[in-house]
């Protein structure tokens, strides 16, 4: 049986030392490091060979979405499983269009956290139950937020959702973003992916919600 060699991907370093525990107790499972920020987990890549990241989604500094997305591009080898407990669409949907194979909540059991891996090695992808909930419903069915904060979005998509809620038209956003009009659609396609939304009248409602017009 091949060795999976895990790093833990986590700005705690007592929950890392809890997950090291618990992976002790599958015997083809090593825990080969621990990272606690996104930096730290590109520089640990570049030093020895890694099969796993079990990755918070929300490290400080280089966030997860954003560290999963660097190591697609320069580590295409490494799995990705998302431990995590933010459940909302935006955070769950990003981390799984940037390339991760899996989403785990937080909370859920060791046996649960196992099975996710052997699950995501043999090139299965796995969500938990409040995971898989998230992207059946989209951000409807999340807790809204009223501050005016963004969250799983790059600077990019949040100029552009904020121009569709104001009924700019692609030729306008374009022409206000220095972009093409065909960047401007590919943006738009992604965001409705992310947040599980089927037309613009839904992006427009989510800037919405989030008091951003």
């Amino acid at each position: 049986m091949s060795t999976t060699r895990i790093l833990i991907a986590d700005p705690l370093e007592i929950l890392a030392a809890g997950l090291r525990s618990w992976l002790s107790e599958a015997p083809e499972m090593e825990v080969v490091g621990h990272a606690g920020t996104g930096q730290a987990v590109l520089e640990r890549l570049e030093e020895g060979p890694v099969d796993l990241i079990l990755m918070e989604v929300s490290l400080p500094g280089r966030d997860g979405i954003d560290t999963m997305r660097e190591v697609r591009r320069h580590h295409p080898a490494v799995k990705v499983l998302a431990y995590s407990a933010l459940t909302e669409i935006e955070y769950v949907n990003s981390m799984l269009i940037e390339g991760a194979s899996g989403y785990l909540v937080k909370g859920s059991s060791k046996e649960e956290l196992i099975t996710a891996i052997r699950a995501v090695m043999n090139d299965q992808p796995y969500l938990s139950p409040a995971a898989r909930e998230s992207t059946l419903h989209g951000y409807d069915h999340t807790q809204k937020r009223m501050d005016g904060e963004y969250i799983g979005l790059t600077e990019r998509e949040r100029e552009i959702i904020r121009l569709v809620a104001q009924e700019r038209t692609n030729d306008e956003i374009a022409k206000a973003l220095f972009i093409s009009v065909d960047t401007v659609k590919t943006h738009r396609k992604h965001l409705m992916t992310k947040l599980n939304v089927r037309s613009l009248a839904g992006l427009v409602k989510y800037a919405r919600d989030r008091c951003w017009i």
